[in-house]
């Protein structure tokens, strides 16, 4: 495997199309999901030559933890749809890295254990940090069992989801009448939520009731910080500043909510501005590239995220595919950062990032 695109092509091969279709696809037309990709194409890199950076860090502290790079794998359900290990082969992967992770509320293997084996598997002793996707419920007793079980497990962060009133409309899908887990397969972080509950994904409710107030209460309720993940408009990022948010992930579900929204690189330098440095920001979405990296956080996101490409390395070659993946990504954003002449993440700033050229060539007019 030479880059990410190959894990995809590999895993086509393995997988059920029912669950192929359930990773590639998205909302209605996927027009975002294909925006995501192209908005980093139209970006050109402007390096800087003769800087004298012989040595390079590619390390990222977030809310007091410290990870090996600014690469995070985005919340993702279902991973023993694609390997038996599931989420605890995705969980060494990451730690073996240095990346961090955010668990998925909907993991089929339990907070607890998925953080067990990525303390196993960290190689300096140290994992990485561990974060915990959520999805604020009705009714706030599952939502506090929630978030006592995501820190009792040592996780240090909340990754709130708040681009979900309503569940997206995944025609594909519906198509293939995908709904339910197979069976022996569970959402494990939901088991016994109430009595008798049984871990169905059908378990998370998806509400419009939500409010600012709600953040207000949740963080409330845990010393851990709370990032808001799905904000795209400039004004929220503001009132996420004001409500005492710990910081936002710029991200469109992977264009499986609404269709049509802005590429999540689009929306990125407006946040950024937004939040003026009061909180950090990170960016999920249509990272295929180091040089994808490096312009997202040229354009000043912290950190940011990968999704589909860990669940396709991780149905092409389970915990070893995951791995190579990250390796991959890290050697290319290493390559990346020396060729723009940066020595930091730090150095990575806006004029090194430019919309590609569109109008004619040689300052003459078209012939």
């Amino acid at each position: 495997m030479l880059r990410a695109s190959d894990f995809e092509t590999a895993a086509r091969d393995r997988l059920d199309p029912v669950h192929t279709d359930f990773i590639a696809g998205g909302a209605r037309d996927e027009i975002t999901v294909r925006a995501n990709e192209e908005a980093f194409r139209r970006l050109r890199l402007v390096p800087r030559v003769l800087r004298g950076r012989p040595v390079r860090s590619l390390d990222v502290t977030l809310f007091g933890g410290r990870a090996r790079m600014p690469l995070l794998l985005s919340p993702t359900a279902f991973h023993k749809l694609l390997d038996p290990q599931g989420e605890v082969a995705t969980a060494r992967a990451a730690a073996a890295a240095g990346a961090i992770m955010i668990v998925s509320m909907a993991s089929t293997v339990a907070v607890g254990e998925v953080a067990d084996a990525a303390r196993a598997a960290a190689e300096d002793g140290a994992a990485p940090p561990l974060w915990f996707q959520l999805y604020l419920q009705p009714d706030r007793d599952i939502t506090e069992t929630l978030v006592r079980r995501a820190a009792d497990a040592g996780c240090s962060a909340l990754v709130v989801t708040v681009d979900s009133p309503v569940l997206g409309a995944n025609e594909r899908n519906r198509r293939n009448a995908f709904h339910d887990l197979p069976a022996g397969l569970r959402c494990e972080n939901l088991v016994d939520l109430r009595d008798g509950e049984s871990g169905h994904v059908r378990q998370i409710a998806m509400s419009a009731e939500f409010s600012w107030e709600h953040i207000t209460w949740l963080r409330s309720i845990t010393r851990l910080p709370v990032l808001l993940k799905g904000v795209l408009h400039p004004e929220d990022a503001r009132l996420a500043v004001r409500h005492g948010v710990g910081g936002l992930l710029v991200s469109n579900h992977g264009g499986r909510q609404l269709d049509t929204v802005p590429a999540t690189l689009e929306a990125l330098p407006a946040i950024v501005e937004a939040v003026a440095g009061r909180i950090p920001v990170l960016l999920d979405g249509g990272i295929r590239r180091g040089t994808d990296a490096v312009k997202a956080l040229a354009l000043g996101a912290r950190a940011v995220g990968v999704g589909r490409p860990v669940m396709w390395a991780l149905a092409q070659g389970g915990e070893k595919g995951v791995r190579r993946l990250l390796e991959l990504l890290r050697e290319e954003l290493s390559d990346a950062v020396a060729l723009c002449g940066a020595a930091a993440l730090d150095e990575l700033t806006p004029d090194l990032v430019r919309p590609a050229w569109s109008g004619p060539l040689f300052g003459g007019a078209d012939r």
